[in-house]
């Protein structure tokens, strides 16, 4: 008896005996949220701009709503319709009429996905790169979201893109009546297709993942000095609040936290491939120093450092 129980602690179970009988009870961490936009979450930040907040609950996105006296912008829609019809009735609370616009961040599916729960009467506008990117890449990182649970396949069953009402090459400036949003293609970064947007008489930026709260999320087509000149645009703009796809909102300081840590990794990835150190070996000692360096930045861990790493290391001379 005393081997069977020792062996249940080590394999992490409790041996509970009532009355004789023995029940192996396991203990398990708590099942991660249900990736769902808040309802009744809406929050006033500024004059003309609300938002829901992620909650910090993965595959959510933080939700904008800009509203003037002729039209109200949403930014963004959850994973699937079901949260895309959160949203929409979120921003109807607050809109005060007019025209319905819709965008997205990038093509991801927390981001876009949602847009069939919007009115079909809403508009929708994209960055041409980012209807690239969805013609390159369509529903294949959807697919990879939808076979991660069960509740994900359903959210996302069913769905596809809507399509693109209002294109435009570069920058696209929308009059909603008392206020003007400066929409702007910004990638490559995490995506080709990365768009901002700058509420200009708020002063508020919702920068997608171009700046969050943690380290950035470096993909294949991902370089620091692409990466950095989206930075330096965005700087530009003076943001006073800055809301990112995910994690907290803040403010300029989240620019100046991503350039600090660009300026620190890229002369180090320089100075290993000087030394001789393969990509694979520069790649753990950055992970190490930088996580190290950046510790505020960790708090949704340092996995992503390593293709920051990478793609730092390539760029080298």
């Amino acid at each position: 008896m005393r081997n069977r129980r020792a062996m249940l602690l080590v394999l992490g179970l409790t041996l509970i005996a009532p009355r004789g009988w023995f029940t192996v009870v396991a203990q398990q961490a708590a099942p991660p949220p249900e990736p769902l936009v808040r309802a009744d979450a809406t929050e006033k930040i500024a004059p003309h701009v609300y938002w829901i907040a992620d909650n910090d609950v993965g595959m959510v996105s933080n939700i904008g709503i800009i509203v003037g006296d002729r039209g109200t912008l949403v930014i963004d829609t959850g994973l699937g319709p079901r949260n895309g019809e959160t949203v929409a009735r979120e921003a109807a609370k607050v809109t005060r009429g007019g025209d319905q616009y819709l965008a997205m961040t990038h093509y991801h599916p927390e981001h876009d996905l949602g847009a069939q729960g919007f009115p079909a009467t809403t508009k929708v506008i994209r960055w041409k790169m980012q209807d690239q990117d969805l013609m390159d890449f369509g529903l294949s990182v959807a697919l990879d979201f939808a076979t991660r649970t069960p509740f994900n396949l359903t959210l996302l069953k069913g769905t596809n893109f809507r399509k693109t009402d209002i294109s435009f090459d570069r920058d696209y400036r929308l009059d909603l009546g008392g206020v003007h949003v400066r929409i702007s293609g910004e990638g490559p970064a995490h995506t080709r297709g990365d768009t901002a947007f700058f509420v200009e008489e708020d002063r508020v930026l919702f920068a997608g993942d171009i700046v969050m709260s943690f380290f950035p999320a470096f993909q294949p087509q991902s370089t620091v000095r692409t990466w950095n000149a989206a930075l330096q645009r965005l700087d530009a703009l003076k943001p006073a609040i800055i809301i990112p796809s995910h994690s907290r909102r803040g403010d300029g300081s989240m620019i100046a936290a991503y350039r600090t840590y660009f300026a620190a990794l890229q002369p180090r990835a320089v100075a290993l491939k000087k030394e001789g150190k393969s990509e694979d070996e520069a790649a753990r000692t950055l992970q190490a120093e930088m996580a190290a360096q950046f510790p505020a930045m960790a708090y949704r861990g340092v996995n992503n450092i390593t293709n920051a790493a990478r793609a730092a290391y390539r760029d080298a001379p």
